[in-house]
């Protein structure tokens, strides 16, 4: 009988979440320049960013081990979000650090990558037409913003989806797989971080939270 107590245990601790969070490491730094998610004119150097390890429930229903690139400030309020991730089985489709900063030929071919940093100029409303950047930097240039299961939760505007992937996901109810729900966005508002979903007006950004709320 101990013995069988000690292998529930030792199964549950391996099932346990995890996260750790470091410096970047040389490939992390690489491939962030590589793939043009950096360079010396972003508002953040390498040394204001963490590369996160963690635990996540993947879209196969098993726990994978995921990395996030963020602010060092990012950390604390994220591993806590994860952790609440972690406990109500909330799935996430893409999360390795080649997915988001990789070359081409490793990227997902949904492109639905969960995310944070990317020193990139906000992105446009399709109420927008054509404009595809706002001029301003995003939240995600801080490090300070994360973008999650995108295809589910799409940037939508003036009855428009940016990707038209997303066309069906336009319709947030009855909840499917990846999307946001309730719980999601209650995590991140334990946090101090505001939901995208929640802007006033016709424009969501329903995959996106930020420390600020923009």
């Amino acid at each position: 009988m101990r013995f069988v107590v000690a292998a529930v245990l030792a199964a549950l601790s391996a099932q346990a979440f995890h996260a750790t969070a470091q410096p970047l490491t040389p490939l992390a730094k690489h491939e962030l320049v590589a793939s043009d998610h950096w360079s010396s004119k972003c508002p953040v150097p390498f040394s204001g960013l963490r590369l996160l390890t963690l635990s996540y429930w993947g879209w196969d229903g098993r726990v994978h081990t995921g990395q996030l690139v963020m602010n060092a400030n990012a950390v604390a309020p994220l591993t806590t979000v994860f952790r609440k991730f972690y406990a109500m089985h909330y799935e996430i489709h893409h999360m390795q650090l080649s997915d988001a900063y990789g070359p081409v030929s490793a990227w997902p071919k949904d492109l639905d990558v969960t995310y944070v940093f990317s020193c990139r100029q906000a992105a446009a409303s399709p109420c927008n037409g054509n404009k595809a950047t706002t001029g301003t930097w995003s939240m995600h240039a801080y490090g300070d913003a994360i973008d999650v299961n995108p295809i589910e939760n799409p940037y939508v505007g003036c009855g428009q989806a940016r990707d038209k992937v997303s066309v069906s996901f336009m319709k947030r109810t009855p909840l499917r797989k990846g999307m946001v729900t309730p719980a999601v966005v209650s995590a991140f508002a334990s946090v101090g971080w505001g939901w995208g979903g929640s802007w006033y007006g016709s424009t969501k950004d329903y995959m996106h939270f930020s420390s600020n709320g923009h």
